[in-house]
């Protein structure tokens, strides 16, 4: 075969979402660290299964519409670097195809060259070893066969062939990877996702289907029902056939909020993505069809009995939301400076918002949010310029792909990668100074910021020289693991025996949910002793996964 058309692509770009979301959990186990949150290939599942669901209701296909929904999906689905990375990828390519109604060797390997070249773009710095490495391999080989290859089943084969014997290097080009005794796991997701495709190529049986797990029925409470004051869930997507500028969206918000709550509007080249709840979703169909036509149409009745678990699920988001949405509408004026910030635990939103906080994210290392979060937060807070603390490295592309999407706001990402660095970011901030003074005041300080995390092993392995067994407890700084054991205390204390110099001043403990408070009050004794010279805070944290996080500066 010379040539696809724009159903067999459909078919490939499916089977390769459902092969990398049947092998995320292996994916997740070739995370360098042994911690309980290993979550490639979660975060590239989530990413593009985003896609997915938009291919899979597009009422009708074409190479255009099929390569806008890939884009615009995983764009917004994007969580994690990896994640990030794959949309960008994704992106790329759809850059390559979507002018063509059949696609032949030529118009793939040039098509993997943009994806290639938008992927690198993305990253500030490209590290080879990774999902990079393996995908300009692929791109490489590409360019090589389309020379002189017309057959694609030839082209493909020798293309993942090629793939594979990459991602076999990583090792040698990433030591730490060596050390820990895998390949790289974002550049295994995209060999998953290659080999899907291929087989559905080849003619396999694949299930193309994409549903949501439903939830159980269950009995709705009184009190329950007289919580919803909306009953209709209602969302779809607005196919545009006619201009959609700033103003319009503005004024489509403000009818929506007339009718309902929760509003989600999503603007994105030719396409917008509504949710709303409302008791009168029909009004919201009209006005959406004087925009364009509709597709992927969900109205969901909240006050049926089996749809309470369902409803909760869908709406945690927006709950989370209802205090910023009231007060959004209490008549605030529009003020200069918001502030966004990733936060983990209850005790560390708390010390969030008493630092000015305008916008709280739920998630870090056990689930990072996506570029779609972070572009709903942007929406929720009313300010001129916004600072986005990401608070995890990997987070920080996903903030930085919102950042470029935003066209209303003065997005500025502060690439803090713990929350310790989060915190003195905002310690930092000076309200007279300006967005861009402040930029580089809270950059420059998150450097004086030591973070270790402590948590315990999923799996036996050798990294810093270190052996480590399942079940031990580690103590991970910014680069290594410093400390392993037995005892979460003994390792919390070797760990800042570590991190802890001549110039240390200030040792800040945040416990997490496992842990007690006389447990924590007697660490911070204990380690009162160890470091006399340095102040020492104790703070309720209540993260999951990680029994401390614990800051030296």
């Amino acid at each position: 075969m010379k040539t696809i058309d724009v159903e067999t692509l459909t078919k490939m770009f499916l089977a390769g979402a459902k092969n990398l979301e049947a092998k995320k959990e292996w994916i997740n186990e070739l995370n360098v660290f042994p911690v309980p949150d290993g979550d490639t290939g979660t975060n590239m599942t989530l990413t593009i299964m985003s896609a997915a669901s938009e291919v899979n209701n597009l009422p009708a296909r074409t190479m255009e519409s099929v390569a806008k929904a890939i884009s615009s999906g995983s764009l917004r689905g994007a969580r994690g670097n990896s994640g990030v990375i794959l949309s960008q990828l994704l992106r790329g390519f759809t850059k390559g195809i979507r002018n063509y109604e059949t696609l032949d060797t030529v118009i793939f390997a040039n098509a993997f060259q943009k994806a290639v070249e938008t992927a690198y773009k993305a990253v500030m710095k490209p590290k080879e070893g990774t999902i990079l490495t393996v995908a300009r391999g692929a791109a490489d080989k590409a360019a090589e066969l389309a020379q002189s290859e017309e057959d694609l089943e030839v082209f493909f084969r020798e293309i993942i062939g090629e793939a594979e014997a990459v991602l076999l290097k990583t090792p040698e080009l990433l030591p730490v990877l060596k050390e820990a005794g895998v390949v790289d796991s974002g550049g295994q997701g995209l060999v998953e996702v290659l080999k899907g495709a291929y087989d559905a190529f080849l003619g396999k049986e694949v299930d193309y289907t994409f549903e949501a797990p439903k939830a159980a029925p269950v009995k709705i409470s009184p009190q329950t029902e007289a919580d919803i004051k909306f009953g209709y869930c209602t969302e779809f997507i607005i196919m545009l056939d006619k201009e959609f500028p700033s103003e319009t969206e503005h004024e489509f918000k403000q009818f929506l909020e007339s009718i309902g709550d929760s509003i989600v509007c999503v603007a994105d080249d030719d396409i917008v993505k509504i949710h709303v709840h409302t008791n009168h979703p029909g009004q919201a169909i009209e006005k959406a069809l004087t925009y364009g036509s509709l597709s992927r149409l969900k109205i969901d009745n909240m006050r049926e009995e089996h749809e309470e678990k369902l409803i909760k699920d869908a709406s945690r988001i927006a709950a989370r939301q209802a205090e910023e949405e009231a007060a959004k509408k209490a008549a605030q004026p529009r003020k200069e400076m918001g502030f966004i910030s990733v936060s983990i635990g209850e005790g560390i939103g708390e010390i969030f918002r008493g630092l000015g906080v305008d916008y709280l994210i739920e998630g870090g290392q056990t689930m990072n949010p996506s570029t779609e979060d972070m572009l709903n937060a942007i929406e929720q807070v009313n300010a001129d310029h916004i600072f986005i603390l990401p608070n995890n490295k990997n987070i920080i592309l996903a903030a930085n792909q919102a950042q470029a999407l935003c066209k209303d706001k003065d997005i500025i990402v502060v690439p803090t990668k713990t929350v310790p660095q989060g915190i003195t970011a905002m310690i930092n901030y000076i309200p007279y100074m300006s967005p861009q003074e402040n930029e580089e005041r809270m950059t420059a300080e998150i450097q004086n910021v030591k973070t270790g995390q402590v948590t315990y092993a999923v799996r036996d392995t050798h990294l810093d020289d270190k052996e480590i067994k399942e079940g031990d407890i580690m103590g991970i700084g910014d680069h290594s693991i410093l400390s392993v054991g037995s005892g979460i205390s003994d390792v919390t204390l070797d760990m800042l025996k570590e991190l802890v110099d001549d110039d240390s001043e200030l040792i800040s403990i945040y416990y997490g949910e496992g842990v007690s408070e006389e447990d924590a009050e007697e660490l911070g004794a204990k380690l009162g002793e160890v470091c006399p010279d340095c102040d020492i805070e104790v703070h309720f944290g209540g993260q999951p996964i990680y029994y401390y996080v614990v800051s030296v500066e």
